[in-house]
């Protein structure tokens, strides 16, 4: 009795991150080498791949010593200090930010000219982040939970807004547990609905199994809370990085199994899993 396995139709990139790795394809079949500013995507797998073809990471620290080249910015979007580089080191910016990210760029930007205190609901140190808190010289209040952000002295005017990647729900949570406590909130829900409507999508698709193999980066932010949504309905969810790391026992005769991923997994890494599963 061999496993019955199905991919999520809905799992895989989402269209920004789909538009960045389609750039840095063309660009790297015309020159033969491309260089980018940090991982073009939280997936080790899908970086080797385009590294394999030609791509050069680079950070910050040799950004500044690289001239008289093209760069691409990825679809988490950068700070305006990254363009001011750019122009001082005649770099060509092949800019592949994400338009949703590159709309609450410009709104946090108009918020912050208006001198209104900004809070942003995000993951500190995360490429998206630095690129919003950019917009802001660096002064907004960037928090991951309610605690944290009360530690902080508030005005009683604030303005919210989100990393694009985070959950609906707990924003809406945020702003009226904000609210309850007799702050004003002007609330800027900025959330990528293709990200954020994986959540219902997958809890859909985890309950349909007996078992469900959830591929993403271990750096993926958004691989993290989506497991943890499939785990929260199926407890037989079981995470892995590359088909490898899968184990026979997880796994009876005769069962169902189920295969999801992140907005940052690539369809091919899901099917490399899927050909792997039909060996046992």
């Amino acid at each position: 009795m061999h496993l019955s396995i199905r991919i999520d139709p809905n799992s895989g990139f989402c269209f920004g991150v789909v538009y960045a790795i389609q750039m840095a394809e063309d660009l790297l079949a015309e020159q033969g080498y491309l260089y980018c500013l940090g991982d073009i995507v939280h997936n080790d797998e899908e970086v080797q791949r385009l590294e394999a073809k030609g791509l050069r990471i680079i950070d910050y620290e040799q950004l500044a010593v690289l001239h008289d080249e093209a760069v691409l910015i990825r679809a988490h979007g950068e700070p305006p200090s990254t363009y001011q580089r750019a122009m001082e080191n005649n770099l060509t910016l092949i800019d592949a930010s994400c338009p949703v990210v590159l709309k609450l760029q410009n709104r946090i930007k108009a918020s912050f000219d208006r001198r209104e205190k900004i809070l942003i609901y995000g993951k500190h140190g995360h490429a998206e982040v630095r690129g919003l808190l950019g917009q802001t010289s660096g002064e907004a209040v960037v928090f991951e939970s309610l605690d944290e952000l009360l530690r902080h002295d508030l005005p009683p005017d604030i303005t919210l807004y989100s990393q694009t990647t985070k959950s609906t729900d707990s924003f809406y949570t945020l702003k009226r547990e904000l609210e309850t406590r007799g702050f004003a909130v002007k609330a800027n829900d900025t959330i990528c609905r293709q990200v954020s409507n994986r959540d219902q999508d997958l809890r859909h698709f985890a309950a349909q199994f007996d078992q469900v193999v959830f591929v993403s980066g271990t750096k993926s932010s958004n691989g993290r809370l989506l497991y943890q949504v499939c785990k929260d309905t199926n407890p037989q969810t079981h995470f892995v990085s590359r088909p490898g790391e899968l184990t026979p026992a997880w796994f009876a005769p005769g069962q169902s199994v189920g295969i999801c991923g992140a907005t940052s997994t690539p369809m091919w890494l899901m099917e490399q899993v899927r050909d792997e599963l039909t060996k046992f």
